[in-house]
């Protein structure tokens, strides 16, 4: 269970996260729209979910069996502001409509990468896969 105070400092941390990511759409469309960038954005992707991930850990205090709901929060948090902003406000991604769309699918990608690394990251901690056989023993 995450006490109030890990709640407020995930919610808070999301924001940063968020803040962050949109930035480098609005700062860097070339990351989004040149193939070879868009191919590099994708991939680096991955450490930086995995950084996401152990930073969330670190700066909430998670324990091991807290890893996957604070993550799960940091992820619903995240995506809210996104799915806020992608309709009331595209503009803050940028003024080019392609660069919004990949910008998106980008977002929703490291959403994935980041809540598939805190599920290996957290099965050993709790012996297996999280939602595997083994939990309806």
């Amino acid at each position: 269970m995450l006490s109030k105070a890990q709640l407020a400092i995930l919610v808070a941390f999301s924001a940063v996260l968020w803040v962050a990511a949109t930035a480098y759409i609005r700062f860097y469309p070339a990351a989004f729209i040149d193939p070879v960038h868009g191919v590099i954005s994708f991939v680096t992707a991955l450490p930086a979910g995995w950084l996401s991930v152990y930073l969330t850990r670190l700066v909430a205090r998670l324990e091991a069996g807290q890893l996957l709901p604070g993550i799960a929060v940091v992820g619903a948090t995240a995506m809210m502001i996104d799915g806020l902003v992608l309709h009331f406000a595209p503009a803050t991604y940028g003024s080019d409509d392609t660069v919004v769309r990949f910008g998106a699918a980008w977002l929703l990608w490291g959403y994935g990468v980041s809540l598939g690394i805190a599920v290996i990251m957290a099965a050993p901690a709790v012996g297996h896969f999280p939602g595997s056989s083994a939990d309806r023993r």
